[in-house]
């Protein structure tokens, strides 16, 4: 049974752990994504979440924190310069875990973990929206446009095969008289 294993121990003692998911936390904010298992991997999003919602308020206290857990002051810093600033609007689920196979050597199940807000393939993938066609109901404005275009050049060409009949009946008549 499983009563009261909230955290996974990793196969690590308690210094040994704090001192990993320290180093991977500074790595993954450094980085913006690392490979690990899959266990790691959800631990360090347990372990990183908090300090990325404690960024997005910016003063020395969360700062101090921030230090106390990650022990890197260039990991603090792009916390609270970079990270905090592209979150700031996401009420949570900064991290996201990619299950990537089994290892080779071991068959640890891989993962990637990597901020949510840094992965230009899933955004971008979003912002382009596709254009569906419509069988039935209203034109498109660049359909009506080129409906439009193309009467007025068809109004054009009769009106001007009007003219040459009229300047071809008048020339027809002035031979005749």
């Amino acid at each position: 049974m499983r009563h009261g294993r909230k955290v996974n121990h990793l196969g690590r003692k308690a210094g040994h752990r704090k001192n990993m998911l320290s180093n991977m936390a500074s790595s993954l904010l450094l980085h913006k994504r690392i490979t690990t298992t899959l266990a790691k991997a959800r631990e360090l999003r347990k372990f990183v979440e908090p300090l990325i919602t404690r960024s997005k308020e910016d003063n020395t206290h969360n700062r101090r924190i921030a230090f106390s857990y990650l022990k890197n002051k260039y990991a603090v810093t792009e916390l609270f310069r970079e990270i905090s600033v592209k979150v700031a609007d996401r009420p949570g689920g900064y991290t996201r875990i990619i299950k990537l196979g089994n290892r080779l050597g071991d068959n640890a199940e891989m993962a990637l973990i990597e901020l949510v807000d840094y992965n230009t393939l899933y955004t971008n993938d979003k912002s382009a929206k596709k254009t569906r066609r419509s069988r039935r109901g209203g034109k498109s404005k660049s359909a009506q446009s080129v409906t439009e275009a193309a009467t007025q050049t068809e109004s054009a060409t009769t009106q001007s095969q009007a003219e040459n009949i009229a300047e071809s009946t008048e020339t027809n008549e002035a031979d005749k008289a």
